[in-house]
């Protein structure tokens, strides 16, 4: 694992190796390079072929993959190969045992103008709540309404899914955080952080170890530069 400064981004290992990049993306930040408002180009310079794996919403915060391997970005994009995701959610009120029960059974949703069912899930309560980097602006507080932290880990990864599906149970989320992708974790990083992994231990952590890289081209047929 190597820690790398966001001025540096784009100079280090620069070969024709696939790159790897997990950012802690802030509250406010897009999941994208271009466009208006704070993107992901304001925490670093990155090689212009990078583009990140799937997305996390302005208002998320939490792990982001940033790669330019298209074989690795199908697989965890395609719903065949679900991949373990956990988010920390802090909700308002105390989720109830029969909340908990009915987020791990699943939920009906609102999928593009349809009702959808989540697959089971894994929820708990995090007592003590998790120790994370303060958000900027924080949440607003409210005296007469007590909030509380969960833990959800899905293998789906549907628009807003974990706010629809906390608020389908009662409990609107507050802020959410992805803690990790399988073994891929933000433990120990600061908001804002990034760090550079080689293939090796992105494949380990992500459980994909002996898998064969076929149906997407590799380097013959890299994401388009970005002008």
């Amino acid at each position: 694992m190597i820690l790398i400064s966001t001025a540096s981004a784009a100079e280090v290992n620069t070969n024709t190796l696939a790159r790897y990049f997990i950012i802690y993306k802030p509250y406010g930040v897009l999941t994208q390079f271009t466009g208006e408002g704070p993107t992901l180009a304001s925490l670093g310079a990155f090689p212009r072929e990078v583009y990140p794996v799937g997305r996390l919403d302005k208002d998320s915060e939490g792990l982001l993959l940033i790669t330019d391997d298209k074989w690795l970005n199908h697989h965890l994009l395609n719903p065949r190969f679900g991949h373990q995701r956990t988010y920390w959610a802090q909700v308002e009120g105390i989720p109830t045992p029969e909340a908990l029960a009915k987020l791990r059974s699943g939920v009906t949703i609102n999928v593009d103008g349809k009702d959808y069912q989540t697959k089971p899930a894994l929820a708990k309560i995090l007592d003590p709540a998790p120790k994370l980097p303060e958000r900027n602006p924080p949440i607003r507080y409210r005296a007469n309404i007590p909030d509380s932290w969960i833990e959800l880990t899905l293998i789906e990864g549907k628009n807003r899914q974990v706010r629809k599906m906390t608020a389908a149970v009662g409990f609107p989320t507050l802020r959410l955080v992805r803690y990790s992708m399988e073994k891929i974790t933000i433990s120990g990083m600061q908001s804002g952080e990034i760090l550079e992994l080689d293939e090796k231990t992105v494949y380990h952590q992500l459980g994909l170890t002996g898998f064969a890289k076929t149906g997407v081209a590799q380097k013959g047929g890299r994401t388009p530069r970005r002008s």
